[in-house]
């Protein structure tokens, strides 16, 4: 089970997971080879699933992002499989969620700018086979959160 300690050791590498397990271990009062120790049982366990490196997207030339809330056309013509394939092949597609509501699907895209989001809009994604209603969302900005821990 998760103790405390487990907690804070997720808090502190879901802030920065480049930190060292000797950083980490010193900021909880832990040796070294103690937080090594308590990171691979998370990850054995499953509580820890990764780590991951964020880009900034804008600085790689992407200064737009747009959320599609995308709603199947027939969902007996297209199997939600078949949907998720196409779409995942899509480059500027950088999140495929299966939703429950007005939607079917969430959607993150970026793109370089309106001009190019309208583009894989209307050359890549209304054109798929199956794609009905679409509802675009240009996200202002974003607060990343380190989550419930």
């Amino acid at each position: 089970m998760i103790d405390d300690t487990d907690r804070a050791l997720l808090k502190l590498l879901s802030e920065n997971a480049a930190r060292s397990t000797k950083r980490v271990g010193e900021l909880l009062g832990l040796s070294q080879p103690a937080t090594w120790r308590r990171i691979k049982r998370l990850e054995e366990i499953g509580a820890l699933a990764g780590r991951k490196l964020v880009l900034d997207r804008a600085k790689l030339g992407f200064g737009v992002t747009v959320f599609l809330g995308v709603k199947l056309a027939t969902k007996g013509r297209v199997s939600l499989e078949d949907f998720e394939r196409a779409v995942s092949g899509i480059p500027e597609v950088q999140t495929v969620e299966h939703v429950l509501g007005l939607y079917d699907y969430r959607l993150r895209v970026v793109a370089r700018d309106l001009a190019d989001f309208e583009r894989v809009l209307r050359r890549r994604i209304m054109t798929m086979p199956g794609v009905g209603d679409v509802e675009a969302n240009v996200l202002l900005s974003e607060e990343r959160r380190p989550g419930p821990l």
